[in-house]
């Protein structure tokens, strides 16, 4: 069964946008991640950024006790959030780049350029309990790049194959590059993640790739909650997903 996982820093972001440096504010994203829980999501996605515009410190504490499924938490190979990590104890961490001005990850990854920087990283992660996810491109030479550091999965970026999907051109290229990571990373023992972009159009077509084992959407959920619900706004994902046979 293809899980899901859901990205509530949007949450924290409309929460911020009035209450930013209180310690209290509405909405929750611990509230809203229980609610995506009960929904049936499998697991709940949050970024601790280090310019700490959406989710805070206290977040990433409180979603540890407080949620049932599986926290994922994304972050930068930035020493402070790195121990606040493994203080922390998340079940996974998915390092992605980070870069101030962007409005969201714009990219993924360059772990090719950085193997023994990352597979420290990892190593640290992995001696406290803690699985590793690398967020990258759809590229062969991510891919093999992230089986050396010992990585257990790869999150494959699908931000070009949701423009593509927008534009109507090139969609088929990037699904066949998607295909072609997903390949690989299964063959060199990494179990294989997506996200970024995905959407209630898009997500049906991404059934074509094989050997995923979830999906981490936040934007498109919680903008889909402001009409629907929260709750009503997973379960519609979660229908989206079935069928996938991987």
């Amino acid at each position: 069964m293809l899980k899901l996982g859901v990205n509530v820093d949007h949450v924290a972001t409309l929460r911020e946008a009035r209450y930013r440096g209180s310690t209290t504010g509405e909405p929750d994203p611990v509230d809203a991640a229980l609610e995506c829980e009960d929904a049936g999501a499998n697991g709940v996605t949050i970024h601790l950024r280090e310019d700490r515009r959406h989710i805070q410190d206290r977040d990433v504490r409180r979603m540890r006790t407080s949620i049932k499924t599986r926290l994922n938490l994304e972050l930068a190979n930035i020493p402070e959030i790195v121990a606040i990590a493994i203080g922390t104890r998340p079940d996974v961490v998915c390092i992605v780049p980070e870069n101030r001005a962007e409005i969201t990850t714009e990219g993924g990854l360059d772990v090719s350029g950085q193997v023994e920087s990352i597979a420290a990283m990892r190593k640290r992660f992995t001696d406290s309990g803690i699985d590793v996810s690398l967020f990258v491109d759809p590229d062969l030479r991510q891919i093999e790049a992230s089986s050396e550091t010992g990585a257990q999965f790869v999150e494959l970026h699908t931000g070009a194959f949701a423009d593509a999907f927008n534009r109507k051109s090139d969609l088929g290229l990037e699904i066949d590059r998607l295909a072609a990571a997903a390949n690989l990373a299964h063959k060199l023992g990494l179990r294989v993640n997506a996200g970024h972009g995905l959407n209630y159009s898009n997500l049906q077509l991404l059934h074509q790739v094989p050997y995923l084992v979830e999906l981490n959407i936040g934007h498109s959920i919680i903008c889909r909650a402001i009409t629907v619900g929260i709750r009503k706004a997973v379960e519609e994902m979660l229908l989206l997903m079935g069928g996938y046979t991987g």
